[in-house]
């Protein structure tokens, strides 16, 4: 959960939006700059024989016999070592996996023996940890609540990770319960595992939920990477950690062993530096789970291989709608839209402005109560067949209160409460609620669609990264654009557009529901087009 989304910023009142996301977290000093200098040298002097890599390269160099499966794994673990736990301290990877060499030894035996699986044989990925895990580590949400809980299963999304041959690295630290616990919360941190920052500007935030797996993916800490999105938990933390994210219609990937928090909005998905390895990740994971009610409706709409829709000329005749608010954003991000929208042009789309946030007003209103009444019952679901001692989303608030100081030492559970105190889904509020939501959004996004004749929809997926404020929680960062594909349930790619004053904004691509192959191909264009990924320099603060 994005959760700037249900933010009111009212107190933001005479400072502009721009003013905010321009200034330092922490102002420049004498002292300030000499704490600094070991993190400002380790930016200079990041070389890693992997940074930048892809599955293909890799796939390349297994291949040819110059790297091994366990090397790869190696050379990530101690990159983890040095900057995640230690130098720069970037604190995404909140548990490693002991089995990883081994499973990378595995992979290493067959490719021997001839066998290849496919295009995942042998990679280090790293997922969240809200993703079942039927093995050595722990599945929490980022909460103490849950510090006991070892799965009984792999979620299906792991086991066909699994299948894959891919290795799995660890898992990535999270916003506390998906970002869905207070509203004064700050992203990227948990109880569990502390603050993740962000590994452009170290004192700005990574966003959320997935900062962890956002952060460990754009500072090469592995190929790729797996996060989970309610509104913007992928496209979030991917636009302003310099990624690719896509999040797939809901249904495309199945949900079972994830911790919920809206069966109508939830989706797991790739994030990636590159067009390409997302959509090899997003094939290798799709598929009917009987544990899982809305993959059937993905029944022959499922790509074996997404990569088929990497065409550089994909922009060619396509007609594309710009959200017109995003225009009248920061104009440093302003700048890298229309800059992106001349690229666009130029790869023979046509572009058209719409207004899809005004239709959408009266629908926001609704979400909220969407999301209670659901995360309540999928948690309490998800609870009875948990390995903890926790089994009730009462028992979470309980144990909350208890260990008020560790549990809750910045911000504590306003939204855990409100979503106790609803009835079940049968509720007349909810029904109603989930009705104009869901099948509301769908329809204004098919009809806008339609009425415009376009391809897709676009828009700037999210201001530049807030600074870490543990004391005040999240601020707003400006124009967002999550929201109408993730209360459709419809598929949402972002792609890097550049950097403002250093820090990565996405572009985003979004469409109607199983049409991942369209906005891949759009996406992929721009992004063979623009070439924006940018490595991050891992600099203290704005002014280094």
């Amino acid at each position: 959960m994005h959760r700037r989304n249900f933010l009111k910023t009212g107190s933001l009142a005479g400072l502009t939006i721009s003013t905010l996301v321009a200034a330092s977290c922490n102002q420049p000093s004498a002292t300030s700059k000499a704490d600094d200098t070991v993190a400002a040298e380790n930016s200079k002097d990041d070389i890693f024989e992997l940074s930048e890599i892809t599955i293909t390269d890799l796939q390349q160099k297994m291949q040819s016999k110059q790297f091994t499966s366990r090397l790869i794994t190696e050379l990530y673990l101690k990159r983890i070592d040095q900057i995640d736990k230690k130098g720069i301290m970037l604190n995404s990877v909140i548990e490693l996996n002991k089995d990883a060499l081994n499973m990378a030894d595995a992979m290493d035996r067959e490719r021997e023996k001839g066998k290849v699986r496919g295009p995942l044989h042998g990679i280090p990925v790293l997922i969240k940890d809200n993703i079942n895990t039927g093995d050595n580590m722990h599945t929490t949400a980022g909460s103490l609540a849950l510090a006991d809980n070892f799965a009984k299963q792999d979620a299906f999304i792991v086991h066909k990770l699994r299948e894959a041959g891919a290795v799995i690295l660890g898992k990535t630290n999270l916003s506390e319960w998906a970002n869905f616990r207070s509203t004064h919360s700050t992203s990227a941190w948990s109880s569990r595992g502390g603050q993740t920052k962000n590994p452009y500007i170290l004192d700005r935030n990574p966003s959320g939920s997935s900062a962890g797996t956002g952060t460990a993916v754009a500072a090469n800490l592995c190929v790729i990477g797996i996060g989970t999105e309610t509104n913007g938990s992928i496209v979030s933390p991917a636009s302003v950690n310099g990624l690719v994210g896509i999040k797939p219609t809901v249904g495309l990937w199945s949900r079972s062993g994830i911790i919920p928090i809206s069966k109508t909005q939830d989706t797991a998905g790739p994030m990636t530096r590159t067009v390409k390895d997302a959509a090899i990740l997003l094939g290798a994971l799709t598929g009917i789970d009987t544990l899982d009610l809305a993959t059937l409706g993905s029944k022959d709409k499922v790509e074996a291989d997404y990569t088929k829709f990497l065409d550089a000329n994909g922009l060619q005749g396509k007609r594309l709608g710009i959200e017109k608010s995003a225009l009248n954003d920061n104009p440093a991000v302003v700048a890298l839209l229309q800059e992106a929208i001349k690229t666009l042009k130029s790869k023979g789309a046509e572009v058209v402005e719409i207004e899809l946030n005004k239709e959408l007003k009266t629908i926001n209103n609704s979400e909220f109560n969407v999301l209670l009444y659901e995360f309540k019952d999928g948690l309490n679901q998800y609870f009875v067949n948990a390995n903890s001692k926790i089994k009730t989303l009462a028992d979470v608030i309980a144990f909350n209160k208890q260990n008020e100081a560790k549990a809750m030492p910045f911000f504590k559970q306003e939204i855990l409460e409100q979503a106790q105190a609803k009835g079940d889904l049968n509720s007349k509020e909810y029904l109603e609620a989930v009705k104009q939501t869901n099948a509301g959004t769908r329809k204004i996004i098919d009809d806008m669609l339609a009425k415009y004749k376009l391809d897709a929809i676009i828009g700037t997926t999210n201001g530049p990264a807030v600074c870490i404020d543990l004391v005040n929680g999240d601020y707003d960062n400006g124009f967002s654009f999550s929201g109408p594909a993730a209360m459709a349930g419809y598929p949402h790619i972002t792609v890097p557009m550049g950097l403002a004053h250093g820090l990565p904004i996405g572009l985003s691509f979004f469409s109607t529901a199983y049409k991942e192959g369209e906005i891949i191909k759009l996406g992929y264009a721009y992004e063979q087009a623009s070439k924006k990924r940018v490595a991050p320099l891992f600099k203290p603060d704005l002014f280094a």
